[in-house]
């Protein structure tokens, strides 16, 4: 999965905001209050709305006032999403359009829900699944490109309530096969609120594959990887070894009473020391080589502002360390500050975000002259940054 391009239209800050051609490492740059943690709340709220409702999802925000942009709060909020997705064995060019409105109530309704790709190579886009107010219909055997359009078999539908979203509702079935496929990609989204205070107690003995948002379920994780996939846990241990001095060994170890801890070892004491010990930054590194190391990237990975905690000669090479994620097949997202970690980047990566009459704009870094022409003269994107030559964005 890659996402392509996102459309943004009168959700909060982005009255009309659109990224296009997305890296599959993209990192967000701009002044505080410029929109960074609104992007990353509009995959949570995609996420939210599929898990719940769009009821729910939207309350959650403040209800409809809050959420839509200050002074238009009549109008409809627009998000629509291109991104290369498999389906059927063949990778399509999917585009989801989703348009929610206040009805006459006030309450949050899914106005126009749109799931399409062309079936060829040639001709218009198809609706695979088109709703409108909890009625529409989705294509049953989309698979079969054999046939003409007029042969697809059309289903027409009803959901519970106009505030659900289509592709839960028919994702959950086989037979719809790109509702099914874009449910799933959306359930695995991972927008990343790490907190150090959450990864630092023991826990319960238990089973856990991936980091959760908060990082809560860290030393059961690393136990996994411990234990199922010790070539990426030596790769954690080794990365720690070089970036965290002192540090020798890491392993997750069970109590007498039946509870599992972190231990880490620092070479120059007998004794190792459990996790509530250890500086925050060591265990954020730690829990970012876990989460960069998981055998099963995440479609989508959201971290905000990486560096904090950390010493800014690290930043490098966790830049690279995100960046083979992406590789791997794990789309990132980031946002920072940091010109250590936007050195480590080249110009494609970086999109920026500035207020234009008290709105978002977004430029991707690439397309401004100055930048590209100092770029290719040997000035890196960090020292551009600090200078304020990102068209006056800090």
């Amino acid at each position: 999965m890659q996402i392509e391009s996102i459309e943004i239209k009168n959700y909060r800050l982005f009255r009309d905001a659109k990224l296009h051609d997305i890296p599959r490492l993209c990192v967000l740059v701009g002044a505080n209050g410029t929109g960074k943690s609104t992007l990353f709340d509009v995959f949570s709220f995609l996420k939210d709305a599929l898990t719940m409702n769009v009821g729910k999802a939207v309350s959650r925000r403040g209800g409809y006032k809050e959420l839509a942009s200050r002074g238009f709060a009549h109008e409809p909020i627009e998000l629509a999403m291109q991104f290369r997705l498999e389906i059927t064995g063949y990778e399509r060019l999917v585009t989801y359009i989703l348009r929610i409105e206040p009805d006459k109530a006030g309450r949050p309704v899914v106005a126009r829900e749109i799931l399409r790709y062309k079936r060829g190579a040639n001709g218009k886009p198809f609706h695979f699944l088109d709703f409108a107010y909890g009625k529409g219909y989705a294509i049953a055997n989309e698979e079969d490109f054999s046939k003409v359009d007029e042969a697809l078999r059309r289903e027409e539908e009803e959901l519970d309530a106009p505030d659900i979203l289509a592709v839960k509702g028919l994702g959950q079935f086989e037979r719809f096969k790109a509702a099914s496929a874009f449910r799933l990609m959306i359930e695995n989204w991972h927008i990343s609120d790490f907190h150090v205070s959450e990864a630092r107690p023991s826990q319960e003995d238990g089973f856990a594959e991936h980091l959760s948002t908060r990082g809560d379920n860290l030393p059961l994780v690393a136990n996994y990887l411990f234990e199922n996939h010790p070539d990426r846990f030596k790769r954690v241990l080794s990365a720690m070894q070089r970036r965290v001095p002192g540090v020798s060994l890491v392993e997750p170890r069970q109590t007498e009473d039946g509870r599992l801890v972190l231990r880490f070892q620092d070479g120059s004491f007998k004794d190792p020391f459990i996790a509530r010990h250890v500086s925050d930054g060591t265990i954020k590194m730690f829990a970012y080589l876990v989460l960069l190391n998981d055998p099963k990237p995440y479609p989508l990975l959201a971290v905000e502002e990486p560096e904090n905690q950390l010493y800014p000669e690290l930043l490098p090479e966790l830049a690279e360390e995100f960046r083979d994620y992406a590789r791997r097949g794990g789309q990132v997202f980031i946002s920072s500050h940091s010109p250590d970690f936007l050195n480590a980047l080249s110009l494609d990566e970086i999109y920026c975000l500035r207020k234009l009459d008290g709105f978002t704009v977004i430029t991707r870094a690439c397309e401004s002259e100055n930048l590209r022409a100092l770029y290719d003269a040997g000035d890196l994107p960090g020292y551009l940054w600090k200078q304020g030559l990102f068209e006056g964005l800090n």
